[in-house]
């Protein structure tokens, strides 16, 4: 089995298959307290995400899922980073989904004129919070984040990437 995949965009149509790839790895993986009905933008992709100016991006393998991100643009010129999420079995260097996937993001982002990027995370989420550093994201306390920043209830660890730099 080659482990050849592409990048695209994200659909309403394709909510079942996120949703499958996405609630095993918080809920089973991450321990992370979060259920189907926390997160209602699962629901409806386009409207959350793309209809707001940001975007929502899939890797496929094999018309598969197999990674996740997503984009909601924000006010002053900022966007927030969701559902960053790759298959157990497509994670790590030899693959770079993830770097791929952000590198996806932060290119989009660019093109519409976003300047700042947030994320919100869960702190046992380490190897995560190391990845976004690894790609230049600071922590940023809570009170520090622009007024227009979407909080998931189960997120304290805070970080920005200044996209001018």
């Amino acid at each position: 089995m080659t482990k050849a995949f592409i990048i695209d965009s994200v659909r309403n149509t394709d909510s079942a298959q996120v949703i499958n790839l996405i609630l095993p790895i918080q809920q089973i993986e991450n321990n992370v307290p979060v259920k189907l009905e926390d997160q209602p933008d699962l629901l409806d992709i386009e409207g959350v995400y793309q209809a707001s100016g940001g975007g929502f991006w899939a890797a496929r393998h094999d018309g598969e899922i197999i990674g996740t991100i997503a984009l909601i643009a924000i006010d002053n010129h900022g966007g927030t980073i969701r559902k960053m999420f790759v298959k157990k079995e497509f994670r790590g260097k030899e693959y770079a989904i993830a770097q791929q996937l952000l590198e996806k993001l932060i290119d989009y982002s660019r093109s519409v004129g976003i300047t700042d990027l947030y994320l919100g995370t869960f702190h046992t989420l380490k190897a995560a919070i190391r990845f976004y550093e690894r790609n230049g994201f600071e922590q940023v306390a809570k009170k520090d984040l622009p007024p227009s920043f979407p909080v998931m209830q189960v997120d304290d660890v805070f970080c920005h990437l200044d996209l001018t730099r």
